[in-house]
C-alpha cells in the first residue's frame, strides 16, 4: 500500500502542475488513473480501520456477544476477499475500458441468433457492474440475430473483468429455427481488447490505411441513412479491417474505427512471437468446432463449462443473464497461478 500511496502522491503533484492541461489527452488519462487509485486506497484503508476495530472487540470479547463478533468477522472476511480479488487485475490495461467484438460463426441463423444472445449477456453483465455501454457498429442478419457487433464498455477494470471472454463460444440447444425441433450446435467468436489511452504510442502510417465511406445499412441491408456516414478502414500491411456505422457523423465513425484498429494492432504486437514481429498479420481463429473457450449446453442437459479452467455451472439461465463473475474469477486465478 505504501508503493501505491507514493504513486498517488506523484500523480497529485502532476495534476497540480500549472501546465497540466496543456496536453488534454494525457491530462484526462492521468486524472482517471488518479481517481481510480484514490478509490482503491480508500477501500484498503477502510479495511485496515475495520480490522483494528475488530481486534479491539476481540480483546473485549467478554463484554461482546459471540454472535456479534462472528458477524463482524464474516463481514470483514468478505470485504477482504473482495479487495484481494482485485489484486488479480495486475495486467497493464486491466483498469481500462474494453472493446468487445462478437462475430457469428459456424451454424447459420442459429449462430447469428447466438451472437445476439451473447451481446445481451455482456450488456447485462456490464449493467450489473455499473459499466456503461455503447454499440459502435452492428450488422444485423436478414432472418434473425447479428452477423457482427462491436461494443465499447466504459468503466474502471472493465477490460480486467472481460478479458476472460476472449475466444470461441459454443452453444448446443434445440433450434428455434428448425421446424423438426432438432438439436443444433452453433458458434460465435468474441474478441476483447483494452481501450488504449490516447497517449499510447502505436504508430499507424497514413499510407498504410485504406479508408472507404459508404451509406450505413440496417436490417436486411436497408438504408438507414441518406448520407455516406459509414466508414471502413483497412490496415493494409495486416489486412485488419474495421467498419463503424452507428454514429450519424462520418468523422465520429472514422475516429471509432481508428480506435479499434489501434487496439487490434496493439493486441497483435503483444501476442506475436519475437521472431514474427516483422510479420504483422497473425493467425485467425475460426469460430467453429474444436476451438471453443466455453460451451453452453441447453439440451439434452444444462451446463456451462469453461474449457480453459474447467469451471462449470448448471445455472445456464443465470449465466446467459450476465452472471459471469465466477467464470471470470476462475480464469484470473488460473492465470495468476502460472
Amino acid at each position: 500500500m505504501a508503493k501505491s500511496q507514493k504513486i498517488l502522491t506523484e500523480l497529485e503533484q502532476k495534476i497540480n502542475a500549472p501546465d497540466f492541461w496543456q496536453n488534454q489527452a494525457k491530462a484526462r488519462e492521468l486524472s482517471q488513473q488518479y481517481e481510480n487509485l484514490k478509490k482503491e486506497l480508500a477501500l484498503w484503508q477502510e479495511l485496515a480501520d475495520e480490522t483494528d476495530d475488530l481486534a479491539e472487540l476481540s480483546e473485549l470479547a467478554t463484554s461482546v456477544d459471540e454472535p456479534e463478533l462472528q458477524e463482524k468477522y464474516k463481514a470483514l472476511e468478505e470485504k477482504y476477499q473482495q479487495l484481494e480479488f482485485f489484486l488479480l487485475f495486475s495486467g497493464q490495461y486491466d483498469k481500462s475500458s474494453a472493446i468487445i467484438s462478437i462475430h457469428a460463426g459456424t451454424g447459420g441463423v442459429d449462430a447469428q441468433d447466438w451472437a445476439q444472445m451473447l451481446l445481451r449477456m455482456y450488456l447485462r453483465f456490464s449493467e450489473r457492474h455499473g459499466f456503461t455501454t455503447k454499440i459502435i457498429d452492428e450488422t444485423l442478419a436478414a432472418e434473425a440475430g447479428l452477423k457482427s457487433v462491436v461494443v465499447e464498455i466504459f468503466g474502471p477494470y472493465a477490460y480486467g473483468w472481460l478479458k476472460s471472454e476472449n475466444g470461441v463460444h459454443r452453444l448446443v440447444r434445440i433450434s428455434p429455427f428448425d421446424a423438426e425441433k432438432m438439436r443444433h450446435t452453433s458458434f460465435a467468436l468474441v474478441e476483447v481488447l483494452p481501450e488504449l489511452p490516447e497517449t499510447e504510442a502505436i504508430e499507424i502510417k497514413n499510407e498504410d490505411l485504406k479508408i472507404e465511406v459508404m451509406r450505413a445499412s440496417g436490417h436486411g441491408g436497408q438504408s438507414v441513412n441518406t448520407t455516406d456516414s459509414a466508414v471502413r478502414i483497412t490496415h493494409l500491411p495486416s489486412d485488419i479491417a474495421v467498419k463503424c456505422q452507428n454514429e450519424r457523423s462520418q468523422l465520429q465513425n472514422k475516429n471509432n474505427a481508428l480506435k479499434i484498429i489501434k487496439a487490434k494492432l496493439f493486441d497483435f504486437y503483444q501476442q506475436a512471437d519475437s521472431d514474427k514481429k516483422q510479420k504483422i498479420k497473425g493467425e485467425h481463429r475460426r469460430a467453429e468446432w474444436g476451438n471453443q473457450a466455453r460451451s453452453y449446453v441447453l439440451q439434452p442437459y444444462k451446463l456451462v463449462k469453461d474449457h480453459r479452467t474447467g469451471y462449470e455451472s448448471v445455472e445456464t439461465a443465470k449465466v446467459l443473464d450476465g452472471e459471469l463473475d465466477d467464470f471470470v474469477k476462475s480464469y484470473l486465478l488460473l492465470k495468476s497461478a502460472k
